[in-house]
């Protein structure tokens, strides 16, 4: 049996997706989630940014998915290196984190409300 060449193409786009987010989940998400856990204002400030990333998505018009969310992200992360701006890695200092951060961050939250890869913060 033959399989045609876009289920092929989607199954390996959809892995893709999923392979970028937890990368992202590992180096951004897991701290700044558990950080975001125990401080109320950069909860506030990732739920803002995670607002924006479903408007700029037109997650009121369409659900979100795992392929729209890593291709936001990368995006986020082209435009920083464009700039000259730096990646966060899991060293960010969550007590006043740029807005790279924060916007990866939210994308994190947003993998995670999905139930896409964005492993649970570690404990405390």
């Amino acid at each position: 049996m033959r399989v045609s060449s876009n289920r092929v193409a989607t199954r390996t786009a959809v892995e893709s997706a999923r392979s970028s987010l937890t990368a992202l989940a590992t180096s951004v998400g897991a701290g700044g989630l558990a950080a975001a856990a125990v401080r109320p204002e950069l909860l506030a400030l990732v739920d803002q940014h995670a607002a924006a990333v479903r408007d700029s998505l037109g997650g009121d018009r369409r659900p979100l998915c795992a392929a729209a969310l890593a291709g936001y992200a990368k995006g986020v992360r082209d435009a920083a290196a464009e700039h000259g701006w730096p990646l966060p890695t899991d060293a960010v200092d969550w007590s006043a984190p740029d807005w790279v951060a924060v916007r990866l961050l939210a994308v994190c939250a947003l993998a995670r409300s999905l139930g896409s890869p964005a492993p649970a913060p570690p404990p405390l």
